[in-house]
């Protein structure tokens, strides 16, 4: 006789990230590494003359010009900040685990977003969240509230949203478009997605990236490029449903998937220096606290954004 596994709740799932995670990242994300995810926003206070030991890029160049005389900005750091996480659940992150990790890339998703979401509202930020599956308009909009009913309230409408049949490409414009008529206060938004999606979402990408501190982070699977030598096997194509049989044992054809994946980093790569926002990537393979850390690391949050 066998008994089915209950789905996990939400408070079940926090739980556990609290302690596997959250606590891990406390002790870690210090100094400059926590000012990342905790009060990144700036407002620009005022405007003085240049000394000696200021830091040149906070030069003035546009007041610099006019007066010939070298201005700087002053900022003053806004401590608590609002949140927005843009998260993409189509058909593509329901990929991954094949080689036996059994995390798909929605697993990471909920469990990247709750991470970060806790981490931030145990210092009294507020969260919110947008949730894209498909279509032509946001799925879900969770307006920004402060405390762990919130994340728990994020958490539930993640594990909640259904599993999509493939019918079609996902459009990220849909999401970052609504993003931007939404959110008026200057935030930290933070995208979590494949980035598998039509073109045309670097332009709406920018924008946002304008007015808020953007932090886009790309789920991945390692089997998305690179196939193992495992014979026949039954390919499709998550936001299609398109199937097709490829011979894996196909030293010829491994490599040309190992090219195409190859091309299409490149042009992701592309796509997002045309956007001016870096990527951070996670891979469903990886421990979830080293891959924050890693981001911390590599990110330095803009100053002086547009109000």
């Amino acid at each position: 006789m066998t008994t089915a596994t209950s789905a996990p709740t939400p408070e079940r799932v926090l739980q556990r990230l609290e302690w596997q995670v959250v606590r891990r990242l406390d002790g870690l994300l210090q100094g400059d590494h926590r000012s990342l995810f905790l009060g990144a926003g700036v407002d620009l206070a005022n405007l003085r003359e240049y000394q000696v030991f200021d830091d040149v890029r906070d030069m003035d160049w546009n007041v610099t010009a006019r007066t010939d005389i070298p201005h700087v900005r002053v900022y003053h750091e806004d401590r608590e900040i609002e949140a927005w996480f843009l998260v993409d659940l189509s058909p593509s992150v329901d990929f991954g685990g094949a080689d036996g990790g059994g995390r798909d890339k929605r697993a990471v998703t909920v469990e990247l977003v709750a991470s970060i979401a806790r981490l931030l509202s145990r210092h009294g930020n507020r969260v919110g969240a947008m949730l894209y599956s498909d279509g032509d308009e946001v799925a879900v909009t969770i307006a920004p509230r402060t405390g762990r009913d919130q994340v728990l309230r994020v958490i539930r409408v993640m594990l909640d949203a259904p599993r999509r049949p493939a019918v079609g490409a996902t459009d990220l414009r849909v999401l970052l478009e609504a993003a931007a008529r939404r959110i008026r206060r200057r935030s930290l938004v933070v995208v979590v997605s494949d980035l598998i999606s039509t073109p045309g979402w670097e332009r709406p990408l920018s924008m946002l990236a304008r007015r808020h501190e953007v932090l886009v982070v790309r789920v991945h699977d390692p089997s998305e490029s690179a196939l193992p030598d495992v014979g026949m096997l039954v390919m499709a194509d998550a936001e299609t449903g398109e199937q097709v049989v490829v011979d894996t044992s196909d030293r010829r054809f491994r490599e040309r998937f190992v090219a195409a994946a190859a091309s299409r980093e490149a042009n992701l790569a592309a796509a997002l220096r045309h956007a001016r926002v870096d990527a951070q990537p996670v891979g469903t393979h990886e421990d979830l606290v080293r891959a924050i850390v890693r981001m911390a690391g590599r990110r330095t949050p803009r100053r002086g954004m547009a109000r």
